[in-house]
């Protein structure tokens, strides 16, 4: 397997996903626009933090699964197939999205009051561990980038990529959010950056799709 080929892959995805619409994106924003740059910016590496979690329990489960039954593992990679090509026609379904309307919400929130950089990390990270669909995502997309063969020290770089690429797309939503010239190209791009969301989750399905079911490794 090309390990670069497939940490891009797992990088974009990622991106694509950080990128659209959910509990992570609103939360930054939300803190962004209430609280200013800082806030928003503690709040996306909380976010960070609650995914290396999801790849960690991802990672484990998935090496249970390689060592105990091949076809276990061939089946959750289907099933992860399936969700990843859910959420495609989902996004491709999304008629975008107001950043104006989440910032006025906040705004007369409590969110709105002063908070600690801790607090703002917490929540980031709280956010980002009680989704089920990121626990979901991770699953399904490691199947589609690990198998026997891998070894544990490029499994674990996928794991920084995926934390990597969320705190700093994040990270980059909250300097952009503060620019006030910015919120108004979020807002207009909402129904392409669901496009690219939905076709990026498709190709990997249908990439599953013509792949081969995997073989364990003989102990």
């Amino acid at each position: 397997m090309d390990y670069l080929f497939s940490g891009l892959t797992v990088a974009a995805l990622v991106l694509v996903a950080a990128m659209s619409p959910g509990p992570d994106f609103l939360i930054v924003i939300r803190h962004a626009l209430a609280k200013g740059r800082r806030a928003g910016i503690y709040t996306a590496w909380g976010i960070a933090a609650g995914i290396f979690v999801h790849v960690g329990y991802a990672m484990v489960g998935l090496s249970v699964l390689i060592a105990q039954s091949e076809f276990a593992f061939n089946a959750v990679k289907w099933l992860g197939a399936a969700y990843l090509l859910y959420m495609g026609v989902m996004a491709l379904r999304s008629k975008g999205w107001s950043i104006d309307d989440v910032g006025a919400e906040a705004e007369n929130s409590h969110l709105s009051r002063a908070k600690s950089g801790r607090t703002m990390f917490l929540r980031g990270f709280i956010t980002n561990v009680l989704n089920p669909k990121a626990t979901l995502f991770f699953l399904a997309l490691f199947t589609q980038v690990i198998d026997p063969a891998t070894p544990r020290l490029v499994q674990f770089g996928y794991g920084v990529i995926c934390v990597s690429t969320a705190g700093l797309w994040f990270t980059f939503v909250s300097y952009a959010l503060t620019q006030r010239r910015v919120r108004g190209y979020f807002t207009r791009a909402s129904v392409w950056i669901d496009r690219i969301t939905g076709v990026g989750f498709i190709a990997l399905a249908v990439k599953l799709a013509l792949s081969k079911a995997v073989e364990r490794i003989p102990a």
